[in-house]
């Protein structure tokens, strides 16, 4: 499973934007109230959350073709459920903890 999502928590989302356009060199190819993401070449994606918890700081996400699948064995091999499965506009997340308490996510795109 790759690491193809990096979603970092921000208070202030334009101030954000700004700073990791600059970072990335590239503009966000999503642009909304509730989520900006960007697609630099050659890395992972990385998205703004204005409604992601700060203190608790980056969430990495990996993406899954069954999220329920992924989910339940997870749990059975020792992981911790933060945030159920979920629709976000199309995908569906999840968020777990490992046996020391990091945060990790699942993604599964939206099915055509």
């Amino acid at each position: 499973m790759p690491i193809r999502t990096i979603t970092v928590p921000v208070k202030d989302l334009d101030a954000a934007k700004a700073l990791y356009t600059r970072l990335l060199g590239v503009e966000p190819y999503a642009d909304a109230p509730y989520y900006v993401g960007f697609r630099p070449e050659g890395g992972p994606e990385l998205g703004l959350d204005p409604h992601g918890d700060v203190a608790a700081g980056p969430v990495v996400f990996w993406h899954v073709d069954d999220i329920a699948a992924e989910v339940e064995s997870l749990l059975a091999a020792g992981a911790t459920e933060e945030r159920s499965i979920h629709d976000v506009g199309g995908p569906l997340i999840a968020t777990l903890l490992d046996a020391d308490g990091n945060r990790f996510g699942l993604y599964q795109g939206p099915t055509a």
